[in-house]
């Protein structure tokens, strides 16, 4: 996505949070958004303006009222730059001055002069994001348009543990990706499989992969920024569930089936991204398998997911992933036909830098009528470029 041409004001306030800030506007910057940050005074406490002048490249804003810029009405300019005001942290104090009117700081009256969609991002302690004042507070402004991005739960700088923390800088930058992201699959159901299967022997081992499920989420990330309505499910990760996602946990194949078909009605698109286990064991074992009857194991084909789905008369655009050790493109190309495939997603698991467990994944995409080659790129860039192709063939 082109922030090129995107504007946003980063509010800074008084809150311990605001150590993470300038991991955010490195994050913006990195995306080539133009950044500008307004610190009200009490942020200075934590975190010096030079340290954010220095990662935005741009003078930090602090004074309503400051001789040297008056004259243009900074905070009127800044009103009108803006296409997105994010105010990280925003306190319980800055939650209530805007949804009361006070303008008596540069950022409170920033965003009363701003018509720009404006988050906030709550750092507080757990108590006072649970008053019943801050509730009505965020309430209020919610219903009047302002978006809140948090808070996240856990260990608190005070020591309590709860509601309140300030969501990662990461999060926030798939928030605003999330906002600028056009539209596109509005109206439209994505189905999408992540991750391995596990096919249990006995009560302590089983048959897995080494898929991360990297792939799938980032792609689920990628269909809901786009305006779709996502279904994750996902077998056994270490990954944290996608916001504004429905996400289901599997462990084995059968579960995975049975999830996948209990979801696909009405989808217009299915993403089979997981990597399945072929086989499982015929029967489990209830007690522990003596090493020596390991191999004894009698093992039977698993349903395949994406070749039951091709079968259908109804079914949604379908695409599948061939990960491939040797003879990619051959291999990637039987697996379309073999399978009724739309679109098959190559990709080569012999490479140490892409594929399995890495952020990084280089891709072959093929149709019945053409080949896309993909250089190595972050998987979140790929899923971006995916879904955009996914978004073309679905206007044919």
């Amino acid at each position: 996505m082109n922030f090129c041409t995107k504007n946003i004001v980063i509010g800074v306030t008084g809150s311990i949070a605001a150590y993470k800030t300038p991991e955010l506007v490195r994050l913006l910057k990195a995306k080539g958004v133009n950044v500008k940050v307004v610190m009200t005074q009490d942020a200075k406490q934590f975190i010096t303006e030079l340290t954010l002048q220095a990662v935005s490249g741009s003078p930090v804003h602090s004074q309503l009222l400051d001789p040297t810029t008056e004259a243009s009405m900074s905070h009127i300019t800044l009103a009108k730059w803006a296409d997105l005001i994010v105010i990280a942290p925003a306190t319980a104090n800055v939650i209530a001055k805007l949804n009361v009117g006070i303008a008596d700081d540069l950022l409170s009256t920033l965003y009363l002069a701003s018509a720009a969609p404006t988050a906030l991002v709550p750092a507080m302690n757990q108590q006072m994001w649970r008053h019943i004042a801050t509730q009505q507070n965020v309430q209020q402004l919610a219903q009047r348009g302002v978006v809140f991005w948090g808070p996240d739960e856990g260990l608190q700088a005070c020591g309590d543990d709860g509601p309140g923390r300030m969501i990662e800088p990461s999060q926030i930058m798939e928030k605003i990706t999330s906002h600028f992201a056009p539209k596109l699959l509005q109206g439209k159901k994505i189905v999408i499989t992540a991750g391995p299967t596990r096919e249990r022997l006995d009560p302590v081992r089983y048959i897995s992969n080494f898929s991360s499920g990297k792939m799938g989420y980032a792609l689920a990330q990628s269909a809901r920024d786009l305006g779709a309505q996502v279904v994750l499910i996902s077998g056994p990760t270490q990954l944290k569930p996608p916001g504004n996602v429905k996400t289901i946990a599997v462990e084995s194949a059968s579960e995975m089936h049975r999830a996948v078909f209990e979801h696909l009605p009405d989808c217009d698109v299915f993403i089979g991204c997981a990597a399945v286990a072929d086989f499982r064991a015929k029967e489990i074992a209830t007690q522990k398998i003596k090493k020596g009857m390991l191999t004894d194991l009698k093992l039977e084909k698993n349903i395949d997911i994406l070749q039951e789905i091709g079968k259908r008369q109804d079914k949604p655009f379908l695409v599948g992933f061939a990960a491939e050790s040797e003879n990619l493109i051959e291999n990637a190309k039987a697996k379309l036909l073999q399978k009724n495939l739309d679109m098959v997603v190559a990709n080569d698991i012999s490479e140490d830098d892409s594929g399995f467990n890495s952020d990084f994944n280089c891709v072959s995409v093929i149709t019945a009528t053409k080949q896309m080659d993909f250089e190595l790129m972050p998987k979140r860039d790929l899923s971006e470029a995916l879904m955009q192709l996914i978004y073309q063939q679905l206007q044919k």
